[in-house]
């Protein structure tokens, strides 16, 4: 790849938000949505059999509330930061996950992207060397666990259960840290006490009441629409296409990383830039799913600026095509084999499979094989 520099790209033009398009494409979201569910209800008075191609667009809705969502936890959806805030929280509760402590965690990726030392990506990946210290039951486990199917129920407990689980042992082992801090100074008193706990679920007092308010919309939304439309019915919609919209954008999000020459480099000599451009893909898709997506495609343009919202970054990956010419660009067809590469070797400075790591391991072990 050319050297190039940040400043070689035309960015700043596109990164001015407009409320008018944020507005336009959160109705054009969020109503479709609702809609569909009560269109939903309606045929399942019918037949069942209309189910199911309402089922494929209340997911795909889904997904693109969640793309608007993390546009909104970059503060680019809108040009306000309270309403990118506000709007965030709504699509939130739509896909069930609280906005704020999520985007402030994805923060982090932009932050790391391709430095393999700080950040594995969701799926927690292992270098070679650690892979290779697991007995065998541990290596078939940990390949199981990233088996692409497991993003099923993985992204329905990511979704669905996580939060609420996240909320429950914070606050268990915030109210244990208190009762253990007073019974053992009692004059240390309850606001100290109380503060003096640090969660691993929470890393702010805003991302807890985040959490804390996105619960009670969740949860209280479950009993209100179980009682509406009936317990079986909306938790038969409900998880499908929760489950669908979850795997859909796991699935891209794994896959805008994880790929054959992925740069994948140590904290030491590690570049931004290239984290950018060579540590994120071009996924080229349809007409239709890039609308669903909102144009999270152009994947290596949003984190060279995620500043850009969605709505311009085709027109900002087009301006700078010329200094583009580098990044790997895939297709539907290329998804499959991306989540083959789910060890990091660190001598070789990328992402490799578990077959080619047994290979180049057994190669070690008989060289004589090689003739």
């Amino acid at each position: 790849m050319k050297a190039i520099k940040k400043s070689d790209f035309i960015l700043s033009p596109y990164m001015q938000s407009s409320d008018l398009r944020a507005t336009y494409q959160v109705l054009n979201t969020v109503l479709p949505y609702l809609l569909l569910w009560a269109l939903a209800v309606k045929a399942a008075a019918v037949s069942l059999w209309l189910l199911p191609p309402i089922l494929v667009l209340i997911t795909l809705f889904s997904v693109r509330c969640f793309s608007l969502m993390h546009d909104c936890g970059h503060y680019s959806l809108f040009r306000s930061r309270l309403l990118n805030r506000i709007v965030g929280f709504g699509l939130g509760v739509i896909n069930a996950i609280p906005q704020y402590p999520w985007s402030r965690g994805h923060a982090f990726h932009h932050k790391t992207n391709g430095d393999w030392e700080r950040y594995r990506g969701p799926s927690a990946l292992l270098s070679t060397g650690e892979f290779s210290q697991l007995s065998p039951v541990g290596q078939r486990r940990y390949e199981l666990l990233r088996h692409p199917l497991v993003i099923f129920p993985g992204g329905f407990f990511y979704l669905a259960i996580k939060p609420r689980l996240a909320l429950v042992l914070g606050i268990w082992g915030w109210t244990r840290n208190l009762l253990t801090c007073l019974s053992r100074n009692p004059r240390m008193g309850f606001v100290a006490a109380a503060s003096a706990y640090k969660s691993r679920n929470w890393y702010t007092a805003a991302e807890f009441w985040d959490l804390l308010l996105n619960n009670i919309c969740v949860v209280g939304g479950w009993i209100f629409l179980s009682h509406l439309l009936g317990f079986g019915f909306f938790w038969s919609i409900y998880s499908i296409t929760l489950t669908g919209s979850a795997a859909v954008f796991i699935c891209v999000f794994f896959v805008q990383h994880n790929f054959e020459g992925s740069y994948a480099h140590k904290t030491q000599g590690w570049d931004y830039l290239r984290g950018a451009i060579e540590g994120s893909s071009y996924l080229e898709l349809p007409t239709v799913f890039k609308w669903f997506s909102a144009d999270i495609g152009y994947h290596n343009i949003h984190h060279l600026s995620e500043r850009i919202p969605n709505y311009h970054l085709e027109a900002c990956h087009n301006q700078n095509r010329h200094l583009l010419t580098d990044v790997k660009t895939l297709h539907m067809a290329d998804i499959p084999d991306c989540f083959k590469f789910i060890l990091w070797d660190i001598s070789a400075e990328c992402l490799v499979s578990i077959d080619s790591y047994r290979q180049d391991t057994e190669l070690l072990k008989n060289p004589e094989q090689v003739f």
